[in-house]
């Protein structure tokens, strides 16, 4: 199986009023194409950190980090905003968008940056609609972005991930700010990606949001303590059940 995402001996370190704080101590870990994988751990152990270092938009201290082949560390500045425009999507806890600009134009605008795209706008806009209809917000296309739900904004969120055909999804906390039937609602359409292939990492602090990856990453104080492959062909309730467990074991 391809490898997307190769993590090896990845350290952060910030220097905070002269004191060094290392928030990641020689992380290492792999993501192998189709795997949804979530990253789990007490607050302040260096999750989003991660999240943050691996997809390039923070800078690493020590180690090497390679996404398709591709050793981010050696990328120029605007070689990395390239690749994670083409190449990577995200979705965060707060859901960023123009607000000058609709819901579709918010969706389709990473494909009119694109150096790769070669579709006219007119096909990139059909293209943004489908993916708005395949997440059943259709009908909020042409809309303000403050006249819908947060449930809506973060579906269109995942479908401004999806506009470059990404390698791989990363997502902090994409539940975060919304309540139980709207993440419900997003972690279905993240599921259904999954399942299609495509690869996605994710920060969460809910197990039952964990449980419908295939793999967990559990990390304390910048180490990665321990690691839990999911079945997901076992009902959600005995996935929740054994994750919960775990999670115990882990010290949660």
């Amino acid at each position: 199986m391809k490898t997307i995402l190769n993590v090896t001996e990845l350290c952060k370190t910030y220097i905070i009023n002269k004191r060094q704080n290392n928030v990641l101590k020689n992380v290492s870990f792999k993501i192998d194409e189709g795997e949804m994988v979530a990253i789990m751990g007490p607050s302040g152990s260096g999750k989003s950190t991660l999240l943050y270092t691996v997809s390039g938009m923070d800078k690493m201290t020590a180690g090497s980090v390679e996404f398709c082949g591709n050793d981010i560390s050696s990328l120029k500045e605007n070689e990395l905003a390239e690749l994670r425009l083409e190449d990577m999507g995200f979705i965060f806890q707060q859901m960023y968008m123009m607000k000058n600009l609709t819901v579709l134009d918010n969706i389709i605008l990473p494909a009119v940056k694109s150096k790769r795209n070669k579709e006219s706008r007119k096909e990139t806009a059909a293209r943004g609609r489908e993916l708005m209809n395949k997440l059943g917000i259709a009908e909020v296309a042409d809309n303000d972005i403050n006249e819908v739900s947060g449930g809506q904004l973060q579906r269109a969120c995942i479908c401004r991930s999806m506009i470059n055909r990404p390698q791989m999804i990363f997502a902090d906390e994409p539940t975060g700010a919304l309540n139980h039937r709207s993440s419900d609602e997003v972690m279905e359409e993240l599921t259904k990606l999954n399942d299609e292939g495509t690869t996605i990492m994710l920060v969460t602090h809910d197990a039952k949001v964990a449980a419908k990856c295939t793999r967990v990453l559990f990390i304390v104080d910048g180490n990665i303590k321990g690691e839990y492959n999911i079945d997901r062909s076992v009902s959600l309730r005995d996935r929740e059940r054994g994750l919960n467990n775990w999670l115990l074991e882990m010290g949660w």
